[in-house]
């Protein structure tokens, strides 16, 4: 008896409306994302039976939980995750995506995520907000330590370790803001020149104002079923070719080094599931929360050797036509970073894979990265795709 195929790909994916979207809430960007997507792929919600949503505690921000999202959504699901890990949630969940579809626990799963965070907190730059002070943070938060404030003494140490520069930092900004003029979803669409970023006020240095990400509204679906299935749908299917995801700290007090990323060992555990190497990677989704974000990723996941991603984001790698194209939507610096920007990596590199890009589409994609990173830099998920057979 010839067992079924459940190699697990991505079949749709959809975006709500943003950067700016007072007319939806929360879970209106993630019905709205859903619906897309299940456009996008040719499925009927009926077809979906594993459901997945990470959600951000914001203070201030009444939440919702994941039971009232799929309540919301009106879906009937037997698998449903629900893990938070920041930034890279969705690179979390696609891998125990993955592993329920081989396993046979759900057919169809939909990812999604929504956030009206612009809308709420009305302000749009992201140097986010302490936390409760619990665990690890109660050694960080009575201090005024702000998420920024975490990720410039990063940039510090790594400027005292490599001698990396204010400029090298501003080319992470300048490549992706480039690739944002294409996006008209783009919240910051205007032309950005390295001394443009360092001109720009000082917002926890060495980082300035252009340096972080911006805060949006903004809402993302994706999702993932068997090749078997995918083969009759709409889209060109993207295969799953390797997931990966570690831990090694939460809090920036608590980081064995703030020069790497669990990253270190999540990007090679990724890169061994799906037999490639960095070489092999045309274009990644890095997240870049802080330019300094993109920095220790492209080191800690074998890009660059440690202390070189400054100089290889100011040599032009990350733009179109570089060895390394990123964040062709413009990512979280210039696009949109709602909250949870983890989902947008995934959506980005789908449309990358399927030849679908537009002006910003990397000749001859076969492969794409999507590297999440939750916390300071703590959780680090990794998703190796590849186009579709």
């Amino acid at each position: 008896m010839t067992r079924p195929d459940r190699t697990p790909v991505i079949a749709g994916i959809g975006l709500s409306d943003g950067p700016k979207a007072p007319h939806l809430d929360a879970l209106g960007h993630q019905a709205q994302a859903m619906q897309r997507a299940l456009a996008d792929s040719g499925l009927s919600k009926d077809d979906i039976d594993g459901f997945g949503c990470a959600e951000a505690w914001v203070p201030g921000v009444p939440g919702v939980d994941l039971p009232e999202t799929a309540e919301y959504l009106g879906l009937d699901p037997r698998w449903i995750e629900g893990t938070y890990t920041g930034g890279s949630a969705y690179e979390f969940q696609a891998q125990h995506a993955e592993a329920a579809i081989r396993s046979g626990m759900a057919n169809t799963i939909l990812l999604t995520y929504g956030s009206d965070l612009l809308t709420r907190m009305g302000r749009s730059l992201g140097t986010a907000y302490g936390r409760k002070p619990v665990g690890g943070a109660a050694y960080e938060e009575p201090y005024g330590k702000t998420t920024v404030a975490a990720y410039a003494m990063a940039a510090q140490r790594h400027m005292y370790e490599y001698g990396t520069t204010p400029e090298q930092l501003a080319s992470v900004a300048v490549a992706v803001r480039e690739h944002a003029a294409h996006n008209p979803q783009a919240i910051y669409r205007k032309p950005l020149a390295v001394d443009d970023v360092l001109n720009s006020r000082m917002i926890a240095d060495p980082l300035h104002l252009f340096d972080c990400c911006a805060i949006t509204d903004g809402g993302g679906a994706v999702i993932i079923t068997t090749e078997e299935r995918a083969r009759d749908l709409k889209q060109p299917y993207v295969s799953i070719l390797g997931t990966a995801a570690r831990q090694n700290h939460w809090n920036i007090s608590q980081a064995p080094d703030v020069t790497t990323t669990a990253g270190a060992r999540s990007g090679p555990d990724a890169f061994a599931r799906a037999g490639l190497t960095p070489d092999d990677v045309d274009m990644a989704m890095l997240y870049d929360s802080f330019t300094i974000t993109v920095i220790l990723l492209l080191e800690s996941l074998g890009f660059c050797k440690p202390g070189e991603g400054g100089p290889f984001a100011e040599e032009g790698n990350l733009r179109l036509g570089g060895k390394l194209p990123i964040n062709t939507d413009g990512g979280g610096l210039s696009a949109c970073h709602p909250g949870l920007r983890g989902i947008f990596l995934l959506i980005e590199a789908v449309r990358q894979l399927r030849g679908q890009a537009g002006e910003v589409q990397v000749p001859d994609c076969e492969v794409a990265l999507a590297a999440g990173s939750g916390g300071w830099f703590s959780t680090i998920g990794v998703t190796i795709l590849g186009k579709g057979s």
